[in-house]
């Protein structure tokens, strides 16, 4: 059996599969939010519970936000920020008393999504995860690109294309600088900017429910953000050129994405042909 974790900004997810690939258990609790310990410890009930479902010991693999530092083993760039810093796999083999398998939580998605998912049919692909945070990951011919940095697809942390100057300096983010893509398309990022248009606290689906139901400063706010997300896409097909987008996380589940964005960034990419599909 093969036991799965996914260490997310609002949740963790854990997985129990067999070696065919079927799942046997699936888990969720929320992620504790900025207590590094408490998170730790949530991790190792979820595998506790697995292992007791499963009746053995089981290694665990776990996709985490950021990503260690090749330099000094310690996390880094992770928008759960009380990860930032600390000895993330050493602590956890230590507390699970066995060895434990840890990469970026958007490459592992984006490595599924080429080998056996949605873009298991293209060359090129880039997968985004817009959920609490904005990350993203690379595969070329079924397998991940991985550079000297260990930071391959991370598009969240460079600024919002072609601005407008509403935009600018833009929302202050956790990394220290303002304006980052990830400010504009996480679900905070979306949720943020409704409360800044209308004043209302309001998350990504209430706003998506609101708009289907034909609320005008809702469909604006979507609307906003689907050419924010047209901007940041095309200026990465602009680069890599892929012949799939494929998007993960809690706001990839708004169906009128795949439609809308694909629309919009025929204004903002550098071709008279536009192949790529998201």
């Amino acid at each position: 059996m093969l036991a799965g974790m996914d260490l997310g900004g609002s949740k963790i997810e854990a997985l129990l599969m067999d070696q065919e690939g079927d799942e046997l258990l699936c888990i969720r609790q929320p992620t504790p939010t900025g207590d590094y310990d408490a998170t730790l410890q949530a991790i190792h009930n979820l595998h506790h519970e697995l292992e007791s479902h499963a009746d053995r010991q089981l290694k665990l693999g776990i996709g985490t936000p950021g990503s260690p530092s090749p330099e000094t083993g310690l996390m880094r760039n992770a928008n759960s920020t009380c990860l930032n810093g600390q000895p993330l796999q050493q602590d956890l083999e230590q507390l699970l008393e066995r060895p434990v398998r840890m990469a970026n939580d958007a490459d592992c998605f984006t490595l599924s999504e080429a080998v056996d998912g949605a873009a298991s049919d293209a060359d090129i692909v880039f997968g985004v995860i817009i959920g609490t945070g904005t990350g993203g990951g690379i595969c070329v011919h079924g397998q991940l690109l991985l550079g000297p940095n260990a930071i391959t697809g991370e598009w969240g942390h460079n600024p919002l294309p072609w601005p407008r100057p509403e935009e600018l300096p833009g929302p202050a983010c956790y990394c220290g600088k303002h304006g980052c893509i990830e400010t504009f398309l996480s679900g905070p990022g979306l949720a943020g900017e409704h409360l800044r248009r209308t004043g209302k606290t309001l998350m990504a689906p209430e706003i998506a429910a609101l708009a289907a139901q034909g609320d005008a400063a809702a469909e604006t706010t979507l609307q906003i953000y689907e050419d924010r997300l047209a901007r940041g896409l095309a200026s990465i097909i602009n680069v890599l050129d892929p012949h799939a987008i494929v998007l993960g996380g809690g706001l990839s589940q708004l169906q009128r994405l795949y439609d809308n964005v694909s629309q919009r960034w025929q204004q903002y990419i550098f071709s008279d042909i536009f192949h790529t599909r998201l």
